[in-house]
């Protein structure tokens, strides 16, 4: 069975706050924090049985609170953008914090978003819940949010993470998981893993502020078809910047489980394969972390290119575009989805 260790990994705002260590009998671990949600650490066995820690992030807990891009760390009360930090909602507009300060925008729930919190933490079979109540009001949005984020470990190799959330006011939703992934290490680059993404279209952004413009555009033909897998070095040549920071929309699934991306690194024989309820994905491939040095595990020092987010989510700005996915959340209702990283080797 998958155990779980409890340790103390610092304080937050006079809260202790705890890291859980889950481990399965194949060599998996991850190490999750109560602030933020964080994961800290993830070990995968190669196809040699010989584990490495995947995502990126830092050794300790000071540096998650100094300000990171978000390193393994769950986004909301509304992950992604939403335009000027400004929406209406049944006739009713409501202010949000505009964080993203290059484009005035509003970004993963703002100055103060879950990802600053220190969250009630239970154990529960092979995994923990971790739960709050986001007050009415909290950066700007209407509602008291009680939340509830289960980060399990199985017996055979799937990391998963569920959400559920009710309130009683209408206000927006979007819950997402934001790490940094690299199947050869954290230490290494991503240039020569593959990635394939189930999608066959894309919301394309205006590139100034990184809002969607409403499209709904086909990959075929661009530099975003992931349709079959594709080594990311390759990929990045036909960007200007060598950037991907895109929503894709994946296949229709009704809310169902199902294939989202996998993620492939020949060298190491890792394999990630993500699958869905939500009805996209975002994937960024870490082009801006060289805007500031990140020193992060072990003393190294990351920089662009040192990891891929694949945050499944409904799509970004949705409130703003009445033909995108839904992220009103009203009373009565509740909001639920879930996301699993199945992990195996290549022979």
């Amino acid at each position: 069975m998958t155990t779980i260790q409890r340790q103390h990994f610092g304080e937050h705002q006079g809260q202790a706050v705890s890291l859980f260590t889950l481990s399965n009998a194949n060599g998996m671990r991850l190490c999750v924090t109560d602030y933020g949600c964080i994961i800290t650490q993830l070990w995968v066995p190669d196809r040699h049985g010989q584990a490495a820690d995947i995502v990126m992030g830092f050794d300790d807990l000071a540096s998650y609170q100094a300000g990171h891009p978000f390193f393994g760390a769950i986004a909301g009360r509304c992950a992604n953008r939403i335009a000027g930090g400004r929406f209406k909602l049944d006739g009713q507009e409501y202010v949000l914090a505009t964080n993203e300060l290059t484009t005035g925008q509003h970004l993963h729930g703002g100055v103060r978003g879950f990802d600053k919190y220190v969250w009630q933490a239970q154990e529960d079979g092979d995994g923990i819940i971790f739960s709050r109540t986001s007050a009415d009001g909290e950066e700007g949005y209407p509602g008291n949010l009680q939340v509830r984020h289960r980060i399990g470990l199985t017996e055979d190799n799937v990391m998963t993470f569920s959400f559920e959330a009710q309130t009683d006011k209408p206000t927006l939703v979007n819950l997402v998981n934001h790490s940094h992934y690299n199947l050869r290490g954290h230490t290494h680059l991503i240039h020569d893993q593959q990635l394939k993404i189930e999608a066959d279209f894309i919301t394309p952004v205006d590139e100034s502020t990184m809002l969607p413009t409403g499209e709904i555009r086909r990959v075929a033909g661009t530099a975003f078809d992931f349709r079959n897998a594709r080594r990311l070095g390759d990929a990045m040549l036909h960007r200007p910047a060598q950037d991907f920071d895109m929503n894709y929309v994946l296949k229709p699934g009704d809310g169902a489980l199902r294939p989202a991306a996998s993620l492939i690194c020949p060298h190491s024989g890792r394999v990630m394969e993500v699958h869905t309820s939500l009805p996209g994905m975002q994937f960024y491939n870490a082009f801006k972390l060289s805007n500031k040095v990140w020193n992060g595990k072990e003393g190294h020092r990351y920089q662009a290119f040192s990891g891929i987010c694949l945050e499944t989510q409904a799509f970004p700005d949705s409130i703003h575009h009445a033909h995108f996915s839904n992220v009103v959340l009203r009373p009565g209702d509740k909001y639920l989805s879930r996301t699993e990283h199945r992990f195996s080797t290549l022979a």
